[in-house]
């Protein structure tokens, strides 16, 4: 099972294993606090993309073209997430305050997408 969540949110065991899926670490969160398991930085958008998208709504369709593409070309780095969800719950952690159309979430469909049934 894969879950969503901000990384500023307090850590709970139904978490599961904790994958922050962010390029730059989160403002003012030290490693104790974040309880973070693994931290794929190479899974994120590109600088370029994420500076393009600048979390504007208009651009979620296009922002997640663009993300998927990206992410075609690191299928190692998803794999590793794909196996991790499939030993147990895995929670993707993203820090911006935009809940909705942010890089986890994106990642999420790409991944129920391409999750493969045993």
């Amino acid at each position: 099972m894969i879950l969503i969540k901000r990384v500023y949110l307090k850590p709970e065991k139904t978490d599961g294993i904790r994958i922050l899926v962010d390029r730059l670490w989160p403002r003012g969160l030290t490693k104790e606090k974040a309880k973070i398991d693994l931290w794929i930085k190479d899974i994120a958008p590109s600088h370029e993309l994420r500076n393009w998208y600048s979390h504007d709504p208009d651009k979620w369709h296009e922002f997640k073209k663009r993300y998927f593409k990206e992410l075609k070309k690191k299928e190692e780095l998803v794999q590793s997430v794909l196996n991790h969800a499939s030993e147990k719950t895995t929670t993707l952690l993203f820090s911006t305050k935009e809940e909705e159309f942010n890089n986890a979430v994106a990642l999420k469909e790409y991944l129920d997408k391409n999750r493969r049934e045993p």
